[in-house]
């Protein structure tokens, strides 16, 4: 016998997965049910496309946001006055990570534009953060998610409840730089007053 012959059990698999192999279609009836692959032409439809749009109104599961939440607009589709949701602690200390991590790099830790990388941005660099203080909240998310100037998108970096929270820290460092000397407690205005040149 050679050494190269097959016993009968060696033989039995081979049968069986080849068998297996080539009865893949047969076996699986999914491989042969009706169905219309994308880009292909329908006879179903009347327009003849395959491809259908979502019924109006549908939104993906999970997502229940308010489109003023995930845009910052309002209905009539200017930006919202005011952060849509709730300001809290844990939101403040979010957007104070996230600035530092995402913004300061160019914005400087105060937001006032000064930052190593700023003095490298000889064609525009960023400008302070305090010059908008007159902007809406939902202006400040707009410029976050979609950029502004030479200022990328930076949505992909930023989730929607994070970018509202860096709007919130964004507005605690406007009023902590342009608080007047009499919204700080008396022990802290005379403090203050000593330590002011």
């Amino acid at each position: 016998m050679s050494s190269r012959a097959l016993t009968a059990p060696a033989l039995w698999i081979a049968a069986v997965s080849l068998a297996l192999a080539t009865g893949c279609d047969a076996v699986d009836p999914m491989r042969h049910q009706q169905k219309v692959k994308a880009y292909q032409a329908s006879d179903f439809y009347a327009d003849g496309l395959s491809m259908r749009a979502p019924p109006a109104g549908t939104v993906v599961h999970g997502t229940q946001l308010d489109p003023g939440i995930t845009a910052g607009l309002g209905p009539d589709g200017k930006p919202l006055q005011t952060i849509p949701v709730a300001v809290t602690p844990a939101l403040l200390a979010t957007g104070r990570k996230r600035f530092d991590i995402v913004c300061a790099t160019c914005h400087g830790a105060l937001g006032d534009g000064h930052s190593v990388v700023a003095t490298k941005m000889s064609l525009r660099p960023p400008p302070s953060i305090h010059d908008f203080r007159d902007r809406s909240d939902g202006f400040l998310y707009q410029v976050i998610s979609q950029g502004y100037g030479m200022m990328p998108s930076y949505s992909t970096q930023l989730s929607v409840e994070e970018r509202w929270a860096v709007v919130a820290y964004v507005r605690a460092l406007q009023l902590s730089q342009h608080a007047p000397l009499s919204a700080a407690p008396p022990d802290e205005q005379a403090r203050l007053q000593k330590v002011s040149p």
